[in-house]
């Protein structure tokens, strides 16, 4: 009695065998070629991210008036100075940076915070911190710090 198995089932290992070295053969001719450019592991942080890590470094510095960094700082001295850090200047004054800024309904961490009088003149400037707190320097006596915004008088802006 014969045991001879039928052609087709000694075919059937050898065809999934010559499927597999095809496969990978297939695929290392895909990676044979010039590597294509990798995006980059870090991805770059926006200017309103760096001002923001910019401006948390100085927590802790002596509020001045007139003083613009990097170790004592007035109001619009601390913003402009973290904005500098990111590679953008914005001008000197509260007014002035409310003056030369993009009103933004919707603020983002890192966009300036205008505080504004009765009258409708900016007195005050920090950066926005999110979940409705600033980043300042509040007034002599006082340092850097973040802090909840404590009135609606505010807008935001975007330089």
């Amino acid at each position: 009695m014969s045991t001879a198995l039928p052609s087709s089932v000694l075919r059937a290992p050898a065809r999934a065998l010559l499927v597999l070295v095809a496969s990978l053969a297939l695929l290392a001719g895909f990676s044979a070629g010039p590597a294509a450019p990798r995006a980059e592991a870090a991805v770059s942080l926006s200017v309103s991210d760096q001002a923001l890590r910019s401006v948390a470094t100085r927590a802790g510095m002596p509020y001045v008036y007139g003083a613009t960094g990097p170790t004592r700082f007035d109001c619009s001295g601390l913003t402009q100075w973290s904005y500098r850090q990111a590679g953008v200047a914005i001008p000197r004054t509260a007014a002035q940076q409310a003056a030369a800024s993009t009103r933004v309904s919707r603020p983002r961490v890192g966009d300036l915070v205008f505080f504004y009088s009765s009258s409708g003149s900016v007195y005050h400037v920090g950066i926005y911190a999110g979940y409705g707190q600033v980043w300042d320097a509040p007034k002599p006596g006082r340092v850097v710090s973040k802090r909840k915004i404590w009135t609606s008088a505010v807008f935001y802006g975007r330089p």
